[in-house]
């Protein structure tokens, strides 16, 4: 009886340390899509939220801008010299 008690608790322990990967977003894109669902993630390749959104009728899914996403800076004017 021990050795069961022992494999039941040896077979818990390792089904309770699944590994999870942590969420990510690819900063290569502006918009991602957020799939919902039992293993729910986010699809970051959209151009627009337009484009997201079309490709994302009839899914369990919403589009989000990137938070990752770098924005595009103004280019610098050079300072007039004095």
């Amino acid at each position: 009886m021990p050795s069961a008690r022992l494999a039941l608790a040896v077979t818990g322990l390792l089904l309770a340390d699944g590994t999870a990967r942590a969420q990510t977003y690819d900063p290569s894109y502006p918009v991602c899509m957020q799939i919902y669902g039992p293993v729910g993630y986010f699809d970051c390749r959209y151009g627009t939220l337009e484009q997201c959104r079309f490709l994302a009728v009839g899914r369990s899914a919403t589009c989000v801008v990137n938070p990752y996403f770098p924005a595009r800076k103004p280019a610098r004017r050079p300072r007039p010299a004095n």
